[in-house]
């Protein structure tokens, strides 16, 4: 495979469950997106992150959903908005997302491996 990686590579790639706390609109974004707090547990803490997933998911179910995010993503400001972490999910288009989660309850800052 062309674009293989190597097992240091994959490593250095910090996944981790975390717990949505709050999902609000972001008004600013060009493209429909909503800003959510993450909870990771003690180890790392809560976390702010914008998504493109307005075409599945209210703001209202969020809260409570588990989901998977790289979380030592360099920060990025979005709308101005400021993301420190990247939820993870599989995309079928660019504006339909399903976001990845564990499929059973498990405690937040768990690491994917």
């Amino acid at each position: 495979m062309e674009n293989a990686i190597n097992w240091e590579d994959f490593a250095k790639v910090d996944m981790r469950v975390g717990t949505i706390l709050e999902a609000e609109d972001l008004p600013k974004a060009k493209k429909p997106a909503y800003k959510m707090l993450i909870d990771f547990g003690e180890e790392i803490g809560t976390k702010r992150t914008s998504a493109q997933i307005t075409r599945r998911y209210t703001k209202e179910e969020l809260p409570g959903r588990q989901v998977i995010a790289v979380v030592n993503f360099p920060e990025k400001r979005i709308a101005g908005f400021k993301s420190e972490c990247l939820v993870m999910g599989v995309v079928g288009d660019k504006t339909d997302v399903v976001l990845l989660s564990p499929d059973q309850r498990v405690p937040n800052g768990l690491r994917i491996a």
